[in-house]
Formats: C-alpha cells, sequence, structure tokens
C-alpha cells in the first residue's frame, strides 16, 4: 500500500510537473509571437470581397502599428494559455495512454481523438480569457479614431460584459471556439506527435532540437490549414457585443454571411499571419517544453 501511495504521489507530482512547465514554455510562446497574432485577428475582422493578399497584409499591419495595438490584449492571452496549454496538453497525453490498451502505440485516429477533445475541453474553460483578448485587440482600431476603447483592462472587461451580457457573456462564440480547437489541436498536437515518431522511426535524426523543429513546422501548418476559417467565424463571433445590432444570430449565420459577401477565400483570412506566428510559436513552446521536461527528469513528449 504504501508503495501504491508513492506512485500515486509521484504522478501528481508528475503532472503538476507538467502543467507548470507547458505554462512557462507557452508564455514564452505567446510573448514573442504576439505581434503576429493581433495581425491575424486584425486581418479576420476587416470586412472586404475576397481574401488577403500580400499587400492587404502590409497594410493592415502599418495600421496597427500606427493605432499602437501590437501588444493590446496580451495579458489576457497570457492568461488563456495559463488555463489553455496546460489542460491539453496533459489531457492529450492522458486520453493518449488510455486509448492505447494493451502496452500498444495509440494510433493515428486516437490521437487525434485524443487532441480533439484535450482541445474543446481547455478551451471552454479559457474561453472567457480569449473573448477578452480579441475585444481588446479589436479595439486598437478605436484608439487611432479618437474613441476611448471598451475596457481599459481585463478586470474592467469581466466588470462591463458581466454587467451588460450576464455570466454566460463570457462564453460568447464558446461554439465556434471549441469547433476551432478541436480542429487546431488535432493539428497540433497529433501532428506534433506522429512527425516527431515519425523523424526519429525513420533515423531522420534523434530525439533533439533539429526533429523538435521539423515536428513544429509540420503541425504549425496543417492546424492554420485545419482551423483557420473556424478561427475567422469565433473572431467575429466574439468581437460582437450587445450593444446594437448584432451581424451574426449564430456560428451558422456568421459562415454563410461571410462567404456570400465576402467569397469562400475570406475564411482564410489571416492564414499566412496565422502560419506564420503558429510556425515560430510552435517552435519556442516545443523545443522550451522538450528541454525543461528533460531538465526535469520527465520522458519526451
Amino acid at each position: 500500500m504504501p508503495t501504491n501511495n508513492a506512485e500515486a504521489g509521484g504522478g501528481r507530482r508528475g503532472t503538476l510537473a507538467k502543467v507548470s512547465l507547458s505554462s512557462v514554455s507557452a508564455a514564452m510562446a505567446e510573448a514573442s509571437t504576439y505581434p503576429l497574432d493581433a495581425l491575424k485577428t486584425r486581418l479576420q475582422l476587416h470586412r472586404s470581397p475576397g481574401g488577403a493578399g500580400g499587400g492587404g497584409v502590409i497594410r493592415v499591419a502599418a495600421e496597427l502599428a500606427r493605432d499602437g495595438g501590437v501588444y493590446r490584449g496580451f495579458s489576457p492571452a497570457v492568461l488563456r494559455h495559463l488555463m489553455y496549454t496546460p489542460l491539453r496538453i496533459v489531457g492529450y497525453e492522458h486520453l493518449r495512454s488510455t486509448l492505447a490498451r494493451g502496452g500498444r502505440e495509440a494510433g493515428v485516429a486516437e490521437k487525434g481523438l485524443a487532441g480533439g477533445l484535450s482541445g474543446v475541453a481547455a478551451q471552454v474553460v479559457a474561453s472567457p480569457a480569449d473573448l477578452i483578448k480579441v475585444r481588446m485587440q479589436a479595439d486598437s482600431r478605436l484608439l487611432s479614431q479618437g474613441i476611448q476603447p471598451r475596457y481599459s483592462g481585463i478586470t474592467d472587461a469581466f466588470t462591463k460584459i458581466i454587467r451588460a451580457e450576464g455570466l454566460l457573456g463570457l462564453w460568447k462564440g464558446v461554439v465556434p471556439n471549441a469547433q476551432r480547437a478541436f480542429l487546431v489541436n488535432i493539428g497540433e498536437l497529433t501532428c506534433y506527435d506522429q512527425a516527431k515518431h515519425f523523424i526519429i522511426r525513420k533515423q531522420i535524426c534523434d530525439d533533439n532540437l533539429y526533429a523538435h523543429t521539423l515536428a513544429s513546422v509540420a503541425s504549425g501548418l496543417s492546424a492554420t490549414t485545419l482551423s483557420c476559417p473556424a478561427d475567422v467565424i469565433k473572431t467575429r463571433m466574439m468581437n460582437q457585443g450587445k450593444e446594437g445590432k448584432a451581424l451574426y444570430r449564430n456560428s451558422y449565420d456568421c459562415l454563410v454571411k461571410t462567404v456570400r459577401h465576402e467569397g469562400i477565400t475570406a475564411l482564410w483570412k489571416g492564414f499566412l499571419p496565422t502560419w506564420a506566428r503558429l510556425g515560430p510559436w510552435q517552435f519556442v513552446f516545443w523545443v522550451s517544453y522538450e528541454k525543461l521536461r528533460r531538465a526535469s527528469g520527465i520522458s519526451s513528449f
């Protein structure tokens, strides 16, 4: 019995260590790539026919810098990742082990299910922080027009949203948010896991920086392609409050109106900055997380 208690304690300590290490790595990745996330959000909120070409990206980036919105919404973004990333990383590993019965390695479909479900659970918990981040990023446009932003900070945003929209208002857009999380975590977690083990199994390289870099690039591209349409819908749904007439009744209405008025390519608005962000984000996160795990005596992801 003492042995079982010791193992349980070790398991709890291991889980807490993974939570702490993934939080640190996520904060580092978020800080280094946040300007690209702000650019992606501004592009997705920009309503014009067709997708955003190179000229549109440069123009919107210049507007963002001029408005002083590069790091606006950074605090709720970090708060989100302190909840979101540990839950999905630890949840994925737990589900992967649970689905891999009989000592065998989990298959691609099982890993995909583990990634999707862990992402949904984590995003539902972190959705209020994501909502505030999106609205504060969107408000950066108001500053250049001499208009007071809706929120002065995280606490002010929480208070005003609850007062105007009720407690459930913090979960506005949670459905497209969860849909995006399902897809993006299949791309990020499952693809990274599969790509890294494929690289090692084919002896392209050992379990090192090179393997982590290649796997992170593959996961970033996969996650961006799968999640960008849901991300556009999620961003637009979360940005609209109760002030005035809402543009969209629900996620499906937003999807239909976006495609009807702006074309199918509008669903991939912000693709380049999203991929440009996810690539470096994945690199910083996975490389630092794998190094921290190794330094802490925890096996590779």
